[in-house]
């Protein structure tokens, strides 16, 4: 053991019941402090549906951001990408084409 190691065990060998439960509850609070940090930012998606798939593709939000259009469905980045590349709501991709309207967001 290095003498670091020898010195903060004596420390803690040498404190009272009550500074134990203090520094006990100081980590707990600390530890739960970190970890709300680490939560998703964005906790209050939902599942993507039809007629939000129809809004982003050739709907009112067609010319907004991936990132904007997920925020105001409350749709998550991700969905709103999937959705505009073909690769999720497949049958609104054909009901595009159907109607002859063009997908920008695929090349």
């Amino acid at each position: 053991m290095s003498n670091v190691e020898t010195s903060q065990v004596e420390a803690i060998r040498s404190m009272t019941n009550k500074q134990m439960v203090e520094a006990i509850l100081s980590l707990t609070d600390r530890v739960t402090k970190l970890e709300e940090q680490l939560k998703p930012k964005s906790t209050d998606t939902k599942e993507m549906t039809d007629d939000d798939a129809r809004s982003i593709l050739f709907g009112e939000l067609k010319d907004t951001k991936h990132k904007d259009a997920a925020s105001k469905l409350s749709l998550t980045y991700g969905q709103v990408y999937s959705c505009r590349l073909g690769f999720t709501f497949k049958a609104i991709h054909k009901e595009m084409k159907e109607k002859g309207i063009a997908n920008p967001w695929m090349k």
